[in-house]
C-alpha cells in the first residue's frame, strides 16, 4: 500500500480530535474503519504513530515526523484551489454555514447589503468541513460558531471576525414539562432529561454541556440525534428530549425556550475568509449582512433581549 492525501488526512485528524471516535465523526467514518486505517498506515511506516495516554491520542516520536510532514503536504494542496482561485478576480462569492438561527434572516440582508455581488449560501453540520473547504478554497468565507471557550483552527491563508462575541444558550422545553412554568431553569433540574444531540458537535458544544452538567452534578444523557430541525422541535414538544438552543431562535409549536440560570453555556459567532479571494470591503459588508441579521432577530424572545441590552459592551459595530 503507498500513503495518499486520505491517509495524511487521518493522521492529522486523529491528532487535533485526540480520540479515534472523535475523528472518525470528522471524517465521516466508522472508528473501526477509521482505527483499521491506521494500523495500515502505521505497517508503511514502519511503527507507531500514536499511543493513548492521559490526554487521549499522542503521537510516537515517529508520529510527530509523519504528523509534521502530513501537514505540510495537506496545506499545500489545500492553498492550491485557493491560489488558483485568487488569480481569477470577479467571480462570485461562495459562503459556508453551519445550521446557525441567522441563516434564514442572511440570506435577505446579503441581498440588500451586497448589491450586484453574486453570493451563493451552502448550510453544513460540521465547522471542521467549512474550514477544510475554506483552506480548499470551495468556499471564500465560512460563518460558524464556537462554544464557551472552544476555538476553531483557521488555515494561514485566512483572516477572520468576530459577529457577536457572546450570547447565552437557553434550552427548548415541551410546554407541558414541569420547568415550562419557571422563567429561568436552573441546569441541575435537568438532569434526568434526555437531551437532544446536537447536529454541530464539532464547535465545542457538546464538551460545554458536558462540562456544565458535570458542573451542576451530573452527566447527561443523549438518546436522539437530528439535523432537521423540525424532527427536533417535535422530539421535544413530546417530552422525549430538552435541547440546548441559541437565544434567538424561533417558537416551534408545543415548545418553550428558558434561559438557563447562571449562562453556564455561551455562544459565540464568527466570520472567516479566504484573504486571496475576498477583499477587504467584501469581508466588511459581509460582517455587516451577518450583524444585522442577528440584530433583527433580537426581539424574537424577550428574555434575550433583556439580557442584550444589559451587555452594550458585546453588541456588534454596525455603521
Amino acid at each position: 500500500m503507498q500513503l495518499e492525501l486520505r491517509h495524511l488526512l487521518a493522521i492529522r485528524r486523529i491528532a487535533e480530535a485526540g480520540s479515534l471516535g472523535m475523528a472518525a465523526r470528522r471524517l465521516g467514518i466508522s472508528q473501526p474503519a477509521l482505527s483499521a486505517q491506521l494500523r495500515r498506515i502505521e505497517r508503511v511506516v514502519g511503527g507507531e504513530l500514536f499511543l493513548r495516554g492521559p490526554r487521549g491520542m499522542e503521537p510516537t516520536q515517529l508520529g510527530q515526523f509523519v504528523l509534521a510532514k502530513a501537514r505540510r503536504v495537506l496545506d499545500e494542496m489545500d492553498s492550491l484551489g485557493a491560489e488558483a482561485r485568487g488569480l481569477v478576480p470577479g467571480g462570485p462569492l461562495r459562503l459556508g454555514c453551519t445550521l446557525l438561527v441567522l441563516v434564514d434572516e442572511l440570506l435577505d440582508r446579503t441581498d440588500t447589503v451586497m448589491v450586484g455581488q453574486e453570493l451563493s449560501v451552502d448550510v453544513g453540520f460540521s465547522v471542521t468541513t467549512l474550514v477544510r473547504a475554506l483552506t480548499a478554497g470551495q468556499y471564500e468565507a465560512i460563518l460558524y460558531g464556537e462554544v464557551n471557550d472552544h476555538r476553531v483552527a483557521l488555515p494561514d491563508t485566512s483572516d477572520a471576525r468576530t459577529v457577536v462575541p457572546c450570547e447565552p444558550f437557553c434550552v427548548r422545553l415541551s410546554a407541558g414539562h414541569p420547568l415550562a412554568s419557571r422563567d429561568t431553569v436552573d441546569l441541575a433540574d435537568l438532569a434526568d432529561e434526555q437531551w437532544l444531540a446536537q447536529a454541530e458537535d464539532d464547535d465545542g458544544g457538546p464538551e460545554a454541556l458536558i462540562a456544565a452538567c458535570a458542573q451542576a452534578g451530573f452527566t447527561p444523557r443523549s438518546r436522539h440525534r437530528t439535523t432537521d430541525r423540525k424532527i427536533g422541535h417535535e422530539l421535544v414538544a413530546a417530552g422525549r428530549a430538552v435541547a440546548l438552543t441559541q437565544p434567538t431562535a424561533g417558537a416551534a409549536p408545543g415548545t418553550v425556550l428558558r434561559p438557563l440560570a447562571g449562562t453556564p453555556i455561551t455562544g459565540r459567532i464568527r466570520l472567516a475568509w479566504n484573504r486571496a479571494t475576498v477583499t477587504p470591503a467584501q469581508a466588511n459588508l459581509l460582517h455587516r449582512a451577518a450583524a444585522l441579521s442577528y440584530l433583527a432577530l433580537l426581539d424574537t424572545n424577550p428574555f434575550h433581549r433583556e439580557w442584550w441590552d444589559a451587555h452594550p459592551g458585546l453588541h456588534p459595530g454596525v455603521d
